[in-house]
């Protein structure tokens, strides 16, 4: 038994009550509008055939209108020959075409309710359809990003992860102790900036050296002369 069982059940039914319901959502919405789109051929063929149906039953009562019109003038044409007899025969005649034409005008007027109904439901469920297929595009999307949601928790939340933060960390440390070993041999050795900068230093202190000496000689000539 499908999820519908008559088009009355698609037409009525919550959509959001049987998704709720749903142990898988998004299954359940593909099986819902696939129901709903077979619903949807069998009762457009139902109309195609409803239709069909009025066609033929409006040709028949064309052709008994014509033919009960024709049995009119025949019976017009025995009496005007003084034939009563005929005539009569030919309004029987024209009766019962007449009869036909008004049991086809009944059948036409209830084959016309039926399609009238028939047109309210294709477009209830077209509507409906629309209605899923939305749906089922925010679940299938909703679905999607959950999924997504749930795999980066995993891996956040898996060994690998800290098993790469740790090699991560190693490697590092090897870079450091790379990066140590080349400033190790670099210990010692002086870069031009730093001979010119040390020249520069001993020029001062020299200078320094200089005026020093200069004072202190100015100062024992001093002494000399008080003595």
């Amino acid at each position: 038994m499908g999820i519908f069982s008559r088009m009355s059940d698609i037409v009525n039914s919550n959509i959001n009550s049987l998704l709720d319901k749903a142990e898988d959502p998004e299954k359940m919405v593909r099986l819902i509008i696939q129901e709903m789109e077979e619903t949807l051929v069998e009762v457009r063929s139902t109309s195609a055939r409803a239709i069909a149906d009025r066609k033929e039953l409006e040709r028949r009562r064309e052709v008994l209108s014509a033919e009960a019109a024709e049995w009119e003038r025949k019976a017009e044409v025995a009496v005007n020959k003084g034939r009563d007899d005929l005539a009569k025969g030919a309004l029987s005649e024209r009766n019962k075409a007449a009869e036909a034409v008004q049991a086809i005008d009944a059948e036409l007027d209830v084959l016309g309710g039926t399609l009238a109904k028939l047109n309210e439901d294709i477009a209830a469920l077209q509507a409906k359809i629309k209605d899923a297929k939305v749906r089922q595009n925010a679940i299938i999307m909703r679905g999607q990003a959950a999924q997504t949601r749930l795999g980066v928790r995993r891996q956040l939340s898996d060994h690998n992860i800290e098993d790469a933060m740790q090699r991560f960390e190693l490697y590092e440390r090897k870079m450091d102790d790379l990066e140590g070993q080349i400033e190790s041999y670099d210990m010692g050795q002086k870069t031009l900036s730093e001979e010119i900068a040390e020249l520069e230093v001993d020029e001062s202190l020299e200078d320094e050296l200089a005026a020093l000496k200069k004072r202190m000689q100015g100062g024992e000539t001093s002494d000399r002369a008080q003595h």
